[in-house]
């Protein structure tokens, strides 16, 4: 059943991007921003593969998820402004998302106020749960999302300089291609692992809170 899952899941993310090309990136990135469980370290590393077979541009491809981060991070920002904590916790767990998560971002925005936005885009999970104590503190939304760009952007261009540089070894490497029919094949086993990893991770974390 998980390994069913799992596969939809992994399809999906090359579907998605496939057929909808940049737009593809800004819808996933921006259900990763939304704190939905669908990682940035799966979905921009397959955005950077198609970039080495020339289906892609890399500094649009990172644009496009910067895009995506933005319009993402809306709902997490809302949902901190209009309910705050008690609806993030009531909810949250639906999505993978429990209170450690909302601790360490919370602290993070404390510490360093409105730049956190910017510093926490540049950082694994608290990246995806930052807007929503700038929503609780009613952060304005010009240097919210100002800040968000500036901070996803890199994050996006790095993942996808990864899965571009992982392609170019798939592409000229007559060993890897003879280990599998295809490339859809290789990825596919790759994001099936990541994903599964990632999952196992949040809800072994879950069931210690």
């Amino acid at each position: 059943m998980i390994e069913k899952i799992l596969g939809i899941l992994a399809t999906f993310i090359i579907g998605v991007i496939s057929a909808g090309g940049y737009l593809g990136i800004v819808l996933l990135m921006a259900i990763e921003s939304a704190c939905i469980p669908l990682p940035s370290e799966i979905i921009m590393p397959f955005a950077g593969y198609l970039v080495s077979t020339g289906r892609f541009d890399l500094y649009l491809a990172a644009t496009a998820g910067a895009i995506g981060c933005n319009l993402g991070s809306i709902v997490a920002y809302e949902v901190g402004k209009r309910g705050g904590r008690p609806l993030a916790e009531k909810w949250g767990r639906y999505v993978l998302i429990g209170p450690g998560e909302l601790d360490a971002a919370d602290r993070f925005f404390a510490r360093f106020g409105s730049a956190a936005v910017l510093i926490g885009r540049l950082l694994p999970v608290i990246r995806s749960f930052i807007a929503f104590p700038a929503g609780v503190a009613r952060m304005p939304l010009v240097p919210f999302h100002i800040y968000t760009f500036i901070g996803s952007w890199p994050w996006c261009f790095g993942l996808a300089w990864v899965g571009m540089k992982l392609g170019d070894q798939w592409n000229n490497s007559p060993a890897m291609k003879a280990a599998f029919h295809s490339a859809d094949a290789l990825i596919a086993i790759v994001l099936i692992g990541l994903i599964g990893f990632y999952v196992w991770h949040k809800l072994h974390g879950l069931k210690r809170r």
